[in-house]
């Protein structure tokens, strides 16, 4: 063999591994309706992931961004690989990880998104607490038995009522996007109450004849991740650089909401495509000390150890740690 001949084989061969080893240059991502996903509409709209796949040397990556309102819909895309990373509350993305710790495409956590209480409001004043709520009433979430919302009424059924009664709640859910459960509760068509997150639970309030039964947080017993950014272990294990860079524009655009929220509002009008809402009032719900954006996790044990309990999942979490990848496990989640 001439070494020509040589040469070609082993750049042949070199060029093959390179290739069995590159890395994804289009990053699918998926968002859902309200404030709580802010972060995701930075990225989006100030190019980050482009921005810190470049600083990390890499050909430049592509984030593509699109909005589902369906946790079921967000895990069968991750599943099926039509999606790269979800957007979930916690009992969500606990639900998925139990189903697939284990397997080889475990789904964890990437990062907690925002920390913020939901609140379920009512348009009947005979409506005082979740112990007046009749066979008659629809409560309007984001998905049935999975969603923050769903977990919350349990947990408040739970110690209201006993374990036994867990679900007692259960039958009067409805699933609705934050959106269409807005407009369904605020004109009486058919839904009596709404257990929503900002900006939505904002706007209910101003409406005549709207009231607030319960926050998560007095569930919780105190502030709790309500969104996250979660994805497959295969994605993260056969794209370990692209990984590091979307946790990196993440982070960057958690950064810039908290340094200016006036652009983090401007954002996301421009974004979730509101023409409701004003940059002065929408600056207003992020400037609310009860809405904290970070990455760090929490109150996560506390979902998964009364889900576990309850038998909604079979897979025991001894720690939040267990629930989301290794790049966050230095922060003080819980």
């Amino acid at each position: 063999m001439t070494f020509s001949k040589k040469w070609i084989i082993a750049a042949s061969a070199v060029l093959l591994c390179g290739a069995a080893h590159a890395e994804v240059s289009e990053v699918r991502i998926t968002k859902q309706f309200g404030l709580g996903f802010l972060p995701l509409m930075v990225m989006e709209d100030q190019k980050l992931v482009e921005k810190q796949s470049k600083a990390a040397g890499l050909p430049e990556v592509k984030g593509v961004f699109m909005t589902l309102s369906n946790p079921a819909a967000m895990n069968d895309g991750l599943l099926s690989g039509q999606i790269d990373y979800g957007t979930n509350g916690p009992p969500a993305m606990i639900t998925i990880w139990a189903r697939t710790k284990g397997s080889g495409n475990e789904i964890k956590g990437v990062a907690g998104m925002v920390l913020t209480p939901m609140w379920l409001n009512v348009n009947n004043p005979a409506i005082k607490s979740i112990r007046d709520f009749t066979e008659k009433d629809k409560i309007a979430v984001t998905a049935v038995k999975v969603s923050i919302p769903a977990i919350i009424m349990q947990m408040a059924a739970m110690k209201e009522w006993g374990k036994d009664n867990y679900a007692k709640l259960d039958p009067l859910t409805v699933s609705m996007s934050h959106p269409d459960g807005m407009s369904a509760f605020l004109s009486k068509r058919d839904v009596t109450a709404h257990f929503t997150s900002p900006p939505f639970m904002y706007k209910e309030l101003e409406q005549p004849g709207i009231h607030r039964i319960m926050s998560s947080d007095d569930v919780m017993g105190g502030p709790t991740t309500f969104s996250n950014l979660y994805s497959t272990s295969k994605f993260h294990d056969a794209n370990p650089r692209v990984y590091k860079a979307v946790l990196a524009a993440f982070i960057e655009a958690i950064d810039l909401i908290n340094k200016d929220k006036k652009q983090a509002a401007e954002i996301y009008l421009r974004i979730s495509g509101d023409k409701k809402s004003t940059v002065a009032e929408i600056q207003k719900q992020i400037e609310d000390p009860n809405l904290v954006f970070t990455a760090t996790p929490k109150n996560i044990q506390k979902y998964a150890d009364f889900m576990f309990d309850v038998g909604s999942i079979k897979t025991k979490a001894a720690s939040w740690k267990d629930v989301y990848f290794p790049e966050i496990h230095h922060l003080s989640g819980n």
